[in-house]
């Protein structure tokens, strides 16, 4: 391109990685990877497993099924170690069995697919709303009223379109809260009841009517001003926290085979009983 001008009379310049001829270049070929997900024998918690499903209680961090930047490691590939043959080809080569999500930094109690028909059947109830999820959130500040529903239809973020948002050709998007229990008015538990089930639903629900939840990556834009209520080591601590403060409490459906009423319930794991525990010590 040496010696070619623009329109407007400025010579071009040349690409800062332009191609030499003569010039040598090393290539570094990655390694193949499989193109379907491996089993790998990653641990679980089991609620309850028979010929049709497996409930579980996932744990925060762990990804649900592959993804890119996360071709393994994730509970699919545990599934299929778990369960060997049973999940193959169930629901999809990428995601054997998986009914519904919970976000990687989501903890909490899932359901998991081992038949078509099981998975069909469960697919359905989730779709129809058919079934009971709760979930414990911790956010900032003290939501008013005390009790009450969000209803804000949710899509893709105008400007971001890694985030989601409520907007205002977004998809129906209903949330019920309940605060259980408060710390002044810096930080409250919630218990969320879903009646709709959209991408990060409760974590945007709760940013809307500004609490956004402790520890969210995404939701949580700012320090917010409820945080100054708290002393240095609980504000330190919840601002901290490595990952939404959300838990997947509870999840109650009809089996999909029997027709038997299953309820499961887990209580916070370990690091937001931890940070409940500090708060009680700020308050005292």
């Amino acid at each position: 391109m040496e010696g070619h001008a623009r329109r407007d009379g400025a010579p071009l310049k040349e690409p800062a990685q332009a191609i030499r001829p003569g010039a040598l270049y090393a290539l570094e070929i990655p390694a193949a990877i499989p193109a379907l997900p491996q089993p790998q024998d990653i641990p679980l918690t089991i609620l309850h497993e028979d010929a049709d499903l497996i409930v579980l209680d996932k744990p925060a961090g762990l990804v649900v099924h592959p993804a890119p930047g996360n071709q393994d490691g994730t509970l699919v590939n545990a599934l299929l170690a778990h369960a060997g043959d049973e999940l193959s080809g169930i629901g999809g080569e990428k995601r054997p069995g998986i009914v519904h999500r919970l976000d990687k930094d989501t903890s909490g109690v899932m359901v998991a697919a081992k038949t078509e028909l099981a998975l069909r059947r469960l697919s359905e109830s989730f779709a129809e709303r058919d079934l009971d999820r709760h979930y414990m959130a911790l956010c900032w500040g003290l939501p008013e009223p005390l009790e009450g529903e969000i209803n804000a239809p949710i899509g893709r973020h105008p400007a971001d379109r890694k985030r989601m948002a409520v907007v205002e050709r977004g998809k129906p998007a209903i949330t019920r809260y309940k605060v259980l229990r408060s710390w002044g008015t810096a930080c409250a538990l919630v218990a969320c009841r879903l009646l709709t089930g959209r991408t990060h639903q409760i974590r945007v629900h709760m940013a809307h009517i500004g609490h956004p939840l402790v520890g969210d990556p995404v939701y949580l834009r700012h320090t917010p001003a409820a945080a100054r209520s708290l002393d240095a080591t609980a504000r330190d601590a919840l601002l901290a926290f490595p990952r939404q403060a959300l838990h997947a409490a509870s999840l109650g459906f009809r089996h999909p085979i029997s027709g038997e009423a299953l309820h499961f319930e887990r209580p916070l794991p370990e690091d937001m009983a931890a940070l409940l525990t500090l708060l009680d010590g700020n308050a005292e």
